[in-house]
């Protein structure tokens, strides 16, 4: 069991009794995340950014082995980067296109990656297609295995939107998708750090992640997992990703280093390692449970709300919350919040536009507890949304 204890002492951001339920927005880090980085940029000012990072090959490529260790892979799958979006990107623009292939998305993919895929149909001609959800808001399988077919050059799946609290069945998808020798790139943005993701059970070809949100590591990092990496040469190299053999000549590196660029950020790449150091730990599992606990008593709680409704879809559910409430502006509600010390954010259209579209939502309140949120925060939270609603009602309408 984790020791809620030990790990809120060791997150300062929750002092003066704050209520953290932002964690799929980005996310507290603990001490030691930030230690790490704060001294790794010391070193770097004190005997300069190259030989900083040489004394710290090994913390370095521990990063990886580790970030391997959490999903069930292999440290030369993995490709460091500065954000999920940057890796998700970095591999969409890999695969070569050409006009009638098909691009299929979920009803719930993230605004970035649709772009994307828009940009990419528009310069090859090839199509972006959308796969429908389900009665529950799922995707939809069997329609899924109806738009399946050879043309169909790669499926972009969202493990978990980050408008609500969906977990897709990303296995069943890979499966139909293979058969016809589609791609799939799944985007694991709001998944990593607090769902099980084991890579050999999904099957996905590519996944992308960040390290600000579940896994609580410093923003500006991310990571893509490729599982045969030798297939795709990235639309970008430099002499990291590759090397200058001859005048006329480069060779790709042989594993997912090809998608990553010299010129980073090593002290946010090593405080990222100790994020999931500190999650390995902390034991990933208890930590998965855990949240689930924390989101599945924040979904009852909000239901005992007058003029609550919680806008969940699917059958399995994520660490995140949505919700509305009756004649309230989603951001005038989030900022009165705040005056109170409780930290939840807005999720708008813009941001899943298929899905938020189809069920005429403009905007959500989101709030997505940590393991390091206790019940009698998420009960605070409940009473100080409650009194906020109970003096809106008490407060007559301005005279006209």
């Amino acid at each position: 069991m984790i020791d809620l204890a030990a790990v809120r002492a060791e997150t300062p951001g929750l002092d003066d009794h704050k209520i953290f339920l932002d964690s799929a927005g980005s996310s507290l880090p603990p001490n030691v995340v930030t230690e790490t980085v704060i001294a790794h940029l010391r070193s770097e000012a004190t005997v300069g950014g190259y030989r900083a990072a040489n004394e710290r090959l090994a913390e370095l490529d521990a990063v990886k082995a580790d970030i391997a260790t959490l999903i069930g892979a292999t440290a030369d799958t993995i490709a460091l980067s500065d954000s999920a979006s940057r890796s998700w990107g970095d591999f969409f623009y890999s695969i070569p296109l050409r006009p009638g292939d098909r691009i299929l998305i979920s009803g719930v993919d993230y605004a970035s990656n649709a772009i994307a895929a828009l940009q990419r149909a528009r310069a090859t001609g090839a199509t972006v297609e959308h796969i429908p959800s389900d009665p529950t808001g799922a995707l939809n399988l069997a329609a899924l295995a109806d738009l399946l077919d050879d043309r169909v050059r790669v499926v972009s799946l969202q493990h978990a939107p980050t408008n609500g609290g969906l977990v897709n069945p990303v296995a069943a998808a890979t499966e139909l998708a293979h058969k016809v020798g589609a791609l799939v790139l799944l985007d694991a943005c709001q998944s990593i750090g607090q769902l099980p993701i084991d890579m050999a059970a999904l099957g996905v070809d590519a996944m992308s992640a960040t390290g600000r949100k579940w896994l609580r590591g410093p923003r500006g990092t991310g990571f893509l997992y490729v599982r045969d990496a030798t297939a795709f040469e990235p639309g970008r190299l430099d002499l990291h990703s590759a090397a200058w053999v001859s005048p006329t000549e480069y060779e790709l590196a042989p594993d997912a280093t090809r998608f990553e660029f010299w010129e980073s950020s090593v002290a946010a790449r090593l405080g990222l390692g100790a994020a999931v150091r500190y999650l390995l730990d902390l034991g990933p599992e208890q930590v998965y449970a855990a949240v689930a606990d924390r989101a599945a008593y924040l979904r009852a709680r909000l239901r005992e709300v007058d003029g609550v409704t919680v806008r969940d879809q699917g059958v399995d559910n994520s660490g995140i919350v949505s919700f509305t409430v009756a004649g309230q502006d989603p951001e005038a509600l989030r900022d009165r919040l705040r005056d109170d010390a409780v930290t939840v954010t807005v999720s708008h259209a813009s941001s899943t536009l298929l899905d938020m579209s189809a069920r005429g939502l403009s905007s959500v309140l989101r709030a997505s507890p940590h393991y390091f949120v206790s019940h009698g925060d998420i009960d605070r939270f409940i009473a100080a949304l409650t009194e906020i609603l109970r003096c809106a009602k008490s407060i007559p309408p301005a005279s006209m």
